[in-house]
């Protein structure tokens, strides 16, 4: 029985009235000096479990944290259950030579009694020799997963841990973690020298968290709808990389969502007034990269939101954990693309081939998970070494609220097992589904197993189908896969015992993410994959020739065609949404746009056209400054040689920069580098053809005069007609 009164402690400090789940006996079990391993999800209260002891027991007690952001928020969380500042306090690079002394004379003084620092800061000499001076209560290391290799966070900073508690004191260890398979929590016991550690572990299961994974099409369009749905939530959207974080961030904004970017590369100021304006609900939505979060402690995420799919199943439970602390609903939505999987598989090479296969099996496990149609619940605690039965999921996943097509296919899994078997369970699942489907590979040939009997045994099925079968079948319990090697499947009892007599086994039709988009750029301009309408074409042209008549001037000088086209895919109505289209800047849908934003308006409401208006943003790249030292640069009469040297273009890239600064309405004057090209009758000449032509295409230009004038002579004379006559 503990001399500590844990539940008056528990509302003294937090003012909670009763533990969650097996708190108090971990709080128990290091308050009697014992060594501790927590295993326990994202939002269950892990940082109690070393905070209420450290309040408790003389002297200091040392938290490991990966991240400062993290610190600085855990630190600020307890100095306001205190209102003391010295109770706690942080240690790390982004501190003072006074600001670190200040911290030691507080522990000193016997003030603090939580010092949170990173694992590099427990490296300097300095700071091991000063902590071996104080009375040490015990070390907690939080995200333990990052000190195994196996885990999807390794730090090898993390591996010296233990080595260097060794120096400072004697005293028991806490680690704790949210994620971590029997592998992982295994290697960390062995490294932390803890195997005698009293291990506690939750289940891994969030019954309020809802899974989704979409293919990844149209992304930023189902990303915009899906928010503005949930209109005033929190939430956070991940993505994979800083440019990918900044353009959603825009994009988001830009579309009127109250969302902020977050990630490393931010000025440090910076990153953490988007956190505290996040947490503070200044901001709606976050757009980050993995590196925010971890340990954030805001309860109320309505949603989290996966623009690139996460590059492990620990990191994409961590993620999505960050959800429904507070019990509430929370929303998992991830768009998968293979090519997504590519990428990251890019990012392993160079790294030691160790460390390429470890990345490559973590890879194959989100691959799995994304495309399986099993209950998306139970495909994550199987992983994590939990079992669950899916009628527990009340449709809380896509795949229970949509189930997909079963067949029986005890047949196949009978066929698969048999196979493990003919390959002595000595191959992973990429070489059995081409040994199955009978591909031969040039590891097949070299194993020589496509002379075996078995080979193509499964042949009117393709490796497609037959990933399936083995994923399903691991799902339940016929196959195991081996980590140290890997992931090389071998039989498990039931699967034995189901070769000896097969049953019933039903298998479920898998996705199908093959239609998912090529390229991951932002959209800009709106809804280029919706269907072209030629109805509205025709008008916006008849439009267009009766106005050219009207004001004597040729059609395209009003609005050339892709302009026209674009409009046709998106249905501007308002004069703000006639200048996203295409090539049309202020100046030119202020002179021409307004009968075709009237004749677009009265098509889309006798039509009952559904716009794609969600999503109706300009590119986000910003060019404004380009295009000003552009126009600067003519107005200032270099030559366009030398503009182009300077801007580190072609001539013909500068070429089009200028057509398309044209063709959006704003005037440049070129005849002073013309006047050089061209006497004065041959531009004569040329600006008349313009002026009377039916199109401004060049190839129909240069065919009229029979050759007489290049290419670029055409070009530069078009610029200049332009500039006259459009705008």
């Amino acid at each position: 029985m503990s001399k500590y009164n844990l539940k008056e402690s528990l509302r003294s400090y937090f003012g909670f009235d009763k533990f969650k789940g097996s708190q108090e006996a971990i709080i128990e079990n290091l308050l009697n000096k014992q060594n501790t391993f927590v295993i326990m999800p994202t939002g269950g209260g892990k940082s109690l479990c070393y905070q209420l002891p450290s309040f408790l027991l003389p002297g200091t007690s040392v938290i490991v944290s990966p991240l400062i952001a993290l610190m600085k928020n855990q630190v600020d969380a307890i100095r306001n259950l205190t209102n003391n500042e010295s109770v706690a306090h942080f240690m790390n690079s982004s501190l003072s030579k006074a600001e670190i002394e200040r911290v030691k004379s507080d522990i000193r003084e016997g003030k603090t009694k939580m010092l949170y620092v990173a694992p590099e800061s427990l490296t300097k000499k300095a700071n091991i020799e000063f902590l071996t001076s104080v009375d040490i209560s015990f070390f907690a290391i939080d995200e333990a997963h990052c000190i195994s290799e196996w885990g999807h966070d390794f730090r090898p900073e993390y591996r010296r841990l233990r080595e260097i508690f060794e120096k400072i004191s004697k005293v028991p260890i806490i680690a704790l973690t949210a994620t971590a398979t029997p592998k992982v929590q295994h290697d960390i016991q062995k490294n932390l020298n803890m195997l005698d550690a009293v291990v506690y572990k939750s289940s891994f299961n969030r019954d309020n968290l809802y899974y989704e994974i979409r293919p990844k099409k149209d992304v930023e369009k189902q990303i915009i709808r899906y928010i503005k749905s949930r209109s005033g939530e929190s939430g956070i959207v991940y993505c994979l990389s800083r440019k990918k974080v900044e353009e959603v961030a825009q994009l988001l904004q830009v579309n009127g969502i109250n969302a902020l970017p977050y990630h490393a590369g931010l000025e440090g100021g910076l990153r953490a007034r988007n956190q505290d304006m996040f947490l503070m609900e200044e901001a709606d939505v976050i757009v980050a990269t993995i590196a925010f979060g971890m340990g954030i402690d805001k309860p109320d995420v309505r949603f989290v939101i996966h623009h690139d799919i996460s590059k492990s199943l620990e990191s994409y439970y961590q993620e999505t954990g960050r959800a429904g602390r507070d019990g509430g609903v929370g929303e998992c939505l991830a768009f998968y693309s293979y090519k997504d999987i590519e990428k990251l598989e890019k990012f392993l090479q160079g790294k030691p081939i160790t460390e390429q296969e470890i990345g490559r099996q973590l890879l194959n496990e989100i691959v799995s998970y994304s495309e399986t149609s099993v209950c998306r619940r139970k495909f994550i605690l199987h992983y994590f070494g939990e079992f669950y039965d899916e009628k527990g999921c009340n449709e809380k996943c896509d795949n229970c609220k949509n189930p997909r097509d079963r067949f029986e296919g005890s047949e196949h899994v009978s066929r698969l097992l048999k196979a493990v078997l003919s390959l002595d369970e000595t191959q992973k699942a990429k070489h059995l589904c081409s040994f199955l489907s009978g591909t031969l590979t040039s590891d097949m040939k070299s194993y020589k197993h496509d002379q075996l009997p078995d080979f193509g045994g499964g042949k009117e099925k393709d490796e497609y189908f037959w990933n399936a079968v083995v994923r399903q079948a691991t799902v339940a319990g016929l196959l195991s896969k081996e980590i140290e090697t890997f992931g090389v499947l071998g039989l498990t009892d039931a699967g034995h015992a189901f070769i000896a007599k097969p049953s019933s086994f039903m298998l479920l039709k898998e996705h199908d993410f093959s239609n998912t988009d090529d390229t991951d750029s932002i959209i800009s301009g709106g809804a280029k994959e919706a269907a072209f309408d030629d109805e509205l074409y025709q008008l916006l042209l008849d439009l267009r020739k009766s106005i050219s008549k009207e004001r004597d001037i040729p059609p395209f000088v009003i609005f050339q065609e892709p302009s026209l086209k674009d409009m046709c895919f998106q249905y501007p109505i308002t004069m703000e949404e006639l200048t996203n289209i295409q090539g049309v800047g202020n100046g030119k849908a202020a002179r021409y746009g307004a009968p075709f934003v009237a004749c677009i308006a009265e098509y889309v409401e006798h039509n009952e056209i559904e716009r794609p208006q969600d999503i109706m943003v300009k590119t986000l790249v910003n060019k404004s400054q380009l295009k000003v030292q552009l126009i600067q640069n003519i107005d200032r009469k270099l030559a366009l040689e030398d503009i182009a040297k300077s801007q580190g273009k072609s001539f013909e890239d500068l070429l089009l920069e200028i057509e398309t600064v044209v063709s959006s309405g704003t005037r440049v004057n070129i005849n002073y580098y013309l006047n050089d090209v061209l006497d004065q009758d041959s531009q004569d000449e040329v600006f008349d053809y313009f002026n009377e032509a039916e199109t401004d295409d060049i190839i129909a230009a240069y065919r009229e005069f029979d050759g007489l004038y290049t290419e670029e002579e055409l070009r530069l004379m078009r610029i200049r007609f332009m500039s006259e006559v459009a705008n």
